[in-house]
């Protein structure tokens, strides 16, 4: 896969200058060129669902002493997608306690889940999640929050949708693959308690005008803007009208792409003007073992030529207690295939 170059705009930037090359001439005894034709790159942009390397997940890496076990069976379609892009929902400090194989809702890991994710060949993180603050049942402040974020950016990925203050959260993320500047916003509206402020760190507040905000600063900047919005309940296969008010003003704000989450499950997708809106495409690392659908997700792999999206694919998954991420196969492949198109045909229906 080749290297990325990554940059991060500030929603103050300026149109990026044009550079008009100044032309050699060619020596007098040289017959006419012919003209080439300019191939269109293809770009393929992987994106996965939920991941969550904590509870009994972290239990197995603390028992194993290793995390890459986890996308071992995933890393080769990973690492051959031109960007892949994912969904974080902990945190990776060294400051919090890991809390065992027990069902609670402090979601906290180890600082060796971001080298692990970066060797999986993650280049994005969205991160404008609910559990992206955690510090276990006592608070150490903004402490876990920050260290989340460094441990990102020191593996080389980078996160979009929070930061030490509101104006921060809300910058997009700008990645250049053949020649192609894909712009990346994300938002959430899940647990006010990590929403961010002018004062206050946390993740980027979802509303009408912040994400008009964000996709227009992503815009000056990019040839093509992806919206990564976290919304809507856990646990419903249907698609609820909040994440389809989200889904709809993100497209009239300029949207070219949008992928959802927070489900824990996988939903449908849909065209809108357009614009492909995928809702969830479920748990990707997690240890939600309790129901069989929550095990099963799907990485969404999406192909531009240039700009333009031509096609889209599903590549079916099925993630075990410990995390270990699996290929879908046989028949519980095809009943994933076929959930999806349901969900698909439904909102169609739907509208």
């Amino acid at each position: 896969m080749e290297s990325p170059t990554i940059t991060s705009p500030t929603i103050t930037a300026t149109e990026i200058p044009t550079i008009t090359p100044t032309a050699t001439a060619l020596p007098t005894a040289t017959l006419e060129p012919t003209p080439t034709q300019t191939q269109i790159p293809v770009t393929r942009i992987a994106f996965t669902g939920v991941i969550v390397p904590a509870r009994c997940v972290q239990a197995a890496i603390d028992e194993k002493g290793d995390a890459n076990y986890v996308y071992d069976e995933v890393r080769d379609i990973l690492r051959g997608a031109d960007l892949t892009v994912g969904v974080f929902n902990a945190t990776m400090s060294d400051r919090v306690s890991h809390t065992g194989c027990k069902h609670t809702w402090d979601l906290v890991g180890s600082p060796e889940n971001a080298d692990a994710l970066e060797a999986a060949g993650f280049d994005v993180m969205s991160v404008a999640t609910n559990h992206i603050q955690d510090c276990g049942f006592f608070s150490c402040g903004d402490n876990a929050f920050f260290d989340t974020l460094e441990n990102l950016n020191r593996v080389g990925i980078q996160y979009v949708g929070a930061g030490a203050n509101l104006e921060e959260a809300l910058q997009p993320v700008v990645v250049n693959v053949n020649g192609i500047r894909f712009g990346f916003v994300s938002l959430g509206e899940i647990n006010e308690r990590v929403f961010a402020d002018g004062a206050t760190a946390g993740i980027a507040v979802m509303t009408n005008d912040n994400l008009e905000m964000a996709i227009i600063a992503a815009k000056k900047i990019s040839d093509v803007v992806i919206v990564l919005p976290h919304s809507g309940p856990e646990d419903y296969p249907e698609v609820m009208p909040q994440q389809k008010y989200w889904a709809r003003y993100s497209v009239e704000y300029g949207a070219d792409l949008v992928v959802m989450t927070h489900a824990h499950i996988l939903q449908g997708y849909q065209i809108l003007e357009d614009v492909p809106v995928f809702y969830s495409l479920g748990n990707f690392v997690f240890d939600q073992i309790w129901a069989r659908d929550h095990q099963q997700a799907a990485i969404l792999v999406v192909t531009f030529e240039g700009e333009e999206i031509v096609d889209f694919e599903f590549i079916p998954t099925v993630v075990d207690q410990d995390g270990t991420v699996h290929l879908a196969d046989g028949e519980e492949k095809d009943e994933i295939l076929t959930r999806i198109e349901d969900l698909h045909l439904e909102l169609i229906e739907g509208n």
